[in-house]
């Protein structure tokens, strides 16, 4: 990431600074890999975030993942579209699927964060993809709006709020025990994108930091923690006390539209999408892919269809943020979410790749996103057992009938 600076803190770390006259500054330092990997360091004016006013609690609610009573193997298809609007984005998360460093999940919410509440993930690195809506996230490195088809990400241990600016807010919902940042083939050794890469690395949009919060009171952090239990930590000052920060780990945006898509003659395969990643490819965590607008293949006998694929070391999520996507139109709406274990194979559905001969060379205008786990099986929780179609498995086959008998 950009090494980046916002706000007043001292030019050399570990000194002496005094943002208010006769008050010592305080650092701290937000740092990952232990004292090795991305870090950040952020001036408090007045006080530690260690200053918690009161023995800490077990929250009254928890994240854990329930799972689901289904232990059958088959594909899922999940209309996150019938899940309703409730809540904020506090209390109202809802895992769809999980593994041992990764979870999957939606917010569908139209209330802001509770006055002076706040939550901290404390075992994951999120990123958020926005379906619909807008906001603000607010953090101790600042303001950052976010809106429709926008990524989020926020670094693991950062202590947040989010408040709407629209009536209602969806989000696509990603944890990972792993940093989430740019694939690393697509950058150089100083860390800008390789000119053949689909994204510019400045193109994201980063926290403007505000004045300081010097403020005493009580201030309710939710911490996330061991699996999904919550922890009440009640601090006796403002989180969002830094006069300054810099470093490479902070929140930021993306917009989806700034992939700026790799096409080829023919079919590309989803490595050619890839946006994110999180973990180390091909060995542990996952990979992220933007499936954007882009040319279909030219080649004269190109079927611009995607073939029918079985990864075996891969459990694959799809977020469908239109209908647009030719292999699944049949099957379809806005917010659909695909699950297929890496010991199913899928394919397109029905005809779906003879109606494709027809948008060859064509410029598509398809939205979604995809998940790729490494080595990581996912299980389904019993909440995403409810918007799930209970067809699903045997929609290719019958898809393949209904052809047959209309012939």
């Amino acid at each position: 990431m950009i090494i980046a600076k916002r706000g007043t803190l001292p030019t050399t770390p570990h000194t002496e600074f005094y943002y208010i006259p006769g008050v010592l500054s305080l650092e701290e330092i937000h740092g990952s890999f232990g004292f090795s990997g991305p870090w950040s360091r952020k001036m408090h004016v007045r006080k530690y975030p260690t200053e918690v006013k009161a023995a800490p609690k077990v929250s009254s609610f928890h994240l854990i993942p329930q799972e689901s009573d289904d232990k059958t193997l088959h594909p899922y298809l999940i209309h996150t579209g019938d899940i309703p609007y409730e809540g904020n984005a506090l209390s109202a998360r809802h895992c769809l699927m999980w593994g041992p460093s990764t979870k999957i999940g939606v917010i569908k919410v139209k209330e802001s964060f509770p006055q002076n509440k706040f939550f901290r993930n404390g075992e994951g690195h999120e990123i958020f993809f926005v379906q619909e809506g807008e906001g603000v996230l607010s953090s101790e490195y600042g303001e950052l709006p976010f809106r429709k088809n926008h990524y989020v990400i926020v670094p693991k241990g950062t202590t947040y709020r989010i408040d709407l600016k629209s009536e209602k807010l969806w989000l696509l919902t990603v944890e990972s025990k792993f940093l989430i940042e740019w694939p690393p083939h697509y950058m150089n050794t100083s860390g800008q994108a390789l000119m053949v890469a689909p994204i510019v690395e400045t193109e994201v949009s980063l926290p403007e930091l505000t004045a300081p919060v010097d403020q005493e009171g009580e201030f309710l952090v939710y911490v996330q923690h061991n699996g999904g239990h919550l922890t009440e930590m009640v601090m006796g000052h403002h989180p969002f006390d830094v006069c300054g920060w810099e470093g490479a780990l902070y929140p930021y945006t993306f917009d989806i539209s700034k992939h700026h898509g790799i096409a080829r003659a023919i079919h590309s395969a989803p490595p050619a999408h890839q946006t994110f990643q999180s973990g180390q490819a091909p060995y542990f965590g996952f990979s992220i892919c933007s499936f954007v607008g882009q040319p279909e293949g030219w080649d004269p006998r190109d079927v611009a269809a995607p073939y029918a694929h079985f990864n075996v070391d891969s459990d694959e999520m799809m977020f469908f943020s239109n209908v647009n996507y030719g292999a699944r139109k049949s099957v379809l709406r806005e917010g659909t979410m695909t699950f297929h274990p890496s010991a199913c194979p899928h394919s397109p559905h029905g005809n779906a790749a003879e109606k494709s001969l027809a948008d060859r060379g064509k410029m598509s205008d398809r939205l979604a996103v995809m998940l790729d786990t490494f080595f990581e099986p996912l299980k389904v929780t019993s909440f995403a057992e409810k918007y799930a179609d209970k067809g699903y498995s045997t929609s290719w086959f019958k898809a393949r009938e209904a052809l047959t008998l209309s012939a």
